[in-house]
């Protein structure tokens, strides 16, 4: 088992970057949990500002194991390692030092799966004491889209209103009785 290390949250997510680069302007937030970037990514916490309970494994290919009943979210995004250096860091205190690396073979793109519960705990709020548990999972892979494997309505809040994503229509307004004859001559001929 994978020994947790707290993380230090601040703005409300932490990091899986590759040499502390955070390319924020190329982050895809539609998934609201796990937000890929041209590299590295970053993870979406329900607290504000606090400490979250993290651990990080690094495979060789996928996970084989099925997945704990306990976690109640997970999400799978591709990263990509320009450097090799992928590491779990806080934005304000930098790589988690007692976490190991997530990119083992080096430079090249790799699939992160990040599992979450907790994030409705305090959602928005200061926490001191972790409330929050994370695992994140990588093993070299080519690059694919978001996969998420276990839903909220955290996610799903953040998938409906994510730029992109199509919006409900307006119902077409009621024909009149008038209209409405025309359109069936219309439709007959």
């Amino acid at each position: 088992m994978d020994t947790a290390h707290d993380v230090y949250i601040p703005e409300g997510t932490f990091g899986v970057l590759d040499a502390g680069e955070i390319p924020v302007q190329t982050a895809d937030w539609s998934n609201g949990l796990a937000v890929p970037m041209d590299q590295g990514a970053l993870v979406v916490t329900g607290i504000h500002t606090g400490v979250v309970r993290a651990t990080a494994t690094a495979l060789a290919g996928p996970p084989t194991a099925p997945t704990d009943a306990s976690w109640e979210e997970i999400v799978e995004v591709s990263v990509h390692a320009t450097t090799g250096l992928l590491r779990v860091e806080s934005l304000e205190h930098g790589p988690v030092e007692t976490l190991p690396p997530l990119s083992p073979a080096g430079q090249g793109w790799y699939r992160l799966r990040v599992h979450a519960r907790g994030r409705t705990v305090l959602p928005d709020k200061v926490s001191t004491e972790p409330v929050e548990d994370y695992h994140l999972v990588t093993w070299p892979a080519p690059r694919s889209g978001a996969d998420i494997i276990r839903g909220s309505d955290r996610i799903g809040h953040a998938l409906a209103h994510a730029p992109g994503m199509p919006q409900p229509q307006t119902p077409a307004p009621a024909r009149s009785a008038e209209q409405e004859t025309l359109r069936r001559r219309l439709l007959r001929e």
